[in-house]
């Protein structure tokens, strides 16, 4: 190198080093907050199937529609997860913007206690962001003792803005499935009402 040349500021190279630091952390912060943007993007606006979930006070003032649907209910467990799952019923007929409720048969067929996650979506994706949960077992963590076995209710509606959707006119049948998986680390509850 000639003595004429100019010599890179140190300040240049930090500042260089600074920057793609800041960047990377950047990147794994967005990396970590990705799955919870995204499942409240999906619970905001039904995107995916991802069913609302609706507040109690609300109900009073839905309108009951003529419109029949079909409700059908799909569970499955995942690997590692010793449980028997099923619907009470595995379809239903409901009317659009009427309260219905589901019952559930949960049953830890090991001898020792678990916890499960649930997951769920509604297709087709046009039902997702009108399927609304008023009361879910599927919210929380959910414990099950040594062979224990339980009912649980999942209190829903499809909303009547569903009747007015031009997408969703040639629709009568919609899919809740739930997939529990093992839980991992975080709270839970002995709630299983809601």
């Amino acid at each position: 190198m000639s003595e004429d040349a100019p010599r890179p500021a140190p300040n240049r190279h930090r500042f260089v080093a600074l920057a793609c630091a800041a960047f990377v952390c950047l990147m794994v912060g967005a990396a970590y907050a990705a799955v919870p943007l995204y499942n409240l993007f999906c619970a905001v606006t039904g995107f995916a199937g991802t069913p609302s979930i609706a507040k109690v006070e609300a109900l009073p003032a839905i309108e009951v529609l003529d419109r029949q649907l079909t409700i059908r209910f799909d569970t499955n467990v995942a690997n590692g997860l010793p449980w028997r799952f099923r619907p009470k019923e595995r379809t239903m007929v409901v009317r659009v913007g009427e309260i219905a409720e589901a019952t559930f048969i949960i049953e830890n067929l090991s001898d020792k206690p678990t916890v499960g996650n649930s997951v769920y979506n509604v297709t087709p994706f046009q039902g997702g962001g009108y399927f609304t949960k008023v009361q879910c077992f599927c919210f929380n963590a959910l414990p099950l003792g040594p062979r224990e076995k339980i009912e649980v209710p999942m209190v829903f509606y499809v909303d009547p803005a569903f009747d007015k959707d031009r997408d969703a006119r040639g629709i009568g049948v919609i899919t809740l499935s739930y997939t529990y998986f093992p839980h991992v680390g975080g709270a839970v509850t002995e709630d299983v009402a809601g």
